[in-house]
């Protein structure tokens, strides 16, 4: 987390993390595997409702949001990923 440039609510349990991002995040992006990008705030997977996800970060200011781009070149780096910036667009 230091290396961001801001970092919003991080939540995390026992085994997993999640970070709050803008929708459409995943727009161009292919988020490395490791990574399980959902949205609409939908939890898949989540654990049992008696030991949902913490807040473990709560941002200084008022955006919730980490920075996308800073946070896919971090996973990328920590899951030996390579960064692909751009896949076909469909109209």
């Amino acid at each position: 987390m230091p290396r961001l440039p801001r970092v919003g609510c991080v939540y995390a349990d026992e085994t997993h993390w999640w970070w709050i991002v803008p929708a459409d995040s995943d727009y161009a992006l292919r988020w490395p595997d490791a990574a399980h990008y959902a949205t609409g705030a939908v939890l898949p997977d989540a654990p049992h409702p008696d030991r949902l996800p913490t807040l473990v970060h709560r941002p200084s200011g008022t955006v919730p949001y980490t920075p996308p781009i800073p946070l896919y070149l971090a996973l990328c780096r920590v899951t030996g990923t390579t960064p692909v910036w751009s896949r076909p667009v469909s109209a």
